[in-house]
């Protein structure tokens, strides 16, 4: 996951899942849709910053919940790092 100071009010999500992470059009679509939805969730508490989710090739083997939990962990590093910083 890559962040980086937005210009739009709030926070903004990419996905780059490529076909080295998940092989089949449906894992792919599976994982994005996991990871909108955990965005979605958390969009409101996470300050302007463009986020960029890319999947490793052990996200395909994943289940939803340890990459719901692996996006929670991430969200909370996002904001801790942003929670003094003026920029983000």
């Amino acid at each position: 996951m890559i962040a980086v100071p937005g210009e739009a009010e709030g926070a903004r999500l990419g996905l780059a899942i490529s076909r080295k992470a998940a092989k089949s059009a449906v894992e792919r679509n599976r994982i994005k849709r996991v990871i909108r939805e955990g965005f979605r969730q958390r969009r409101e508490d996470l300050p302007a910053v463009d986020i960029v989710v890319m999947a490793r090739p052990e996200a395909a083997r994943a289940e939803n919940g340890q990459i719901a939990a692996s996006l929670e962990r991430h969200f909370d590093r996002i904001q801790r790092q942003c929670a003094g910083s003026p920029s983000c």
